[in-house]
């Protein structure tokens, strides 16, 4: 089944569901690390897990309610790597704020935009809301190797 929020065919995907712990942000972040990689895109490793982290973070303490578990999906396919983290509070929705060097906190959506090509929120299947990052990936048929640096 294709998803209409990640065209063509995925490749990968994974899902797991943490409890609102803070415990579950190291795990989350070191579970996606682990999978970019063997994934084949050790290059996006260290930003998938840091946004994945910051969404997460955002999600324990904004969207959870006691009770009910936070998604982290990951997909890949041949043109895109997209995350996305579920929480139950649709009528919490995230918003970059305006921070200065004095304030401790505010920075998360800040990153995600600075590392991710692109980034939104959206209804959750069912209740809540998920909010998703998207990096593009160049497409190489498979079994070729790209030149890089050649000249004519």
């Amino acid at each position: 089944m294709s998803d209409p929020q990640i065209p063509g065919t995925r490749l990968h995907e994974d899902h797991l569901d943490y409890t609102p712990v803070p415990r579950s942000v190291p795990l989350a972040r070191t579970r996606t690390a682990r999978l970019v990689v063997e994934w084949g895109h050790p290059g996006l490793a260290g930003d998938v897990a840091l946004v994945v982290s910051e969404l997460l973070t955002n999600a324990l303490l904004h969207g959870s309610i006691r009770g009910r578990l936070i998604r982290v999906r990951l997909t890949v396919t041949a043109t895109a790597l997209r995350v996305e983290v579920s929480d139950p509070r649709a009528e919490r929705m995230p918003c970059p704020r305006e921070v200065t060097d004095d304030d401790q906190f505010g920075r998360g959506l800040l990153l995600v935009g600075a590392l991710a090509e692109q980034w939104g929120v959206g209804p959750r299947e069912g209740v809540g809301k998920t909010v998703w990052a998207e990096w593009g990936l160049a497409a190489v048929p498979c079994g070729a190797v790209p030149l890089i640096g050649v000249q004519k």
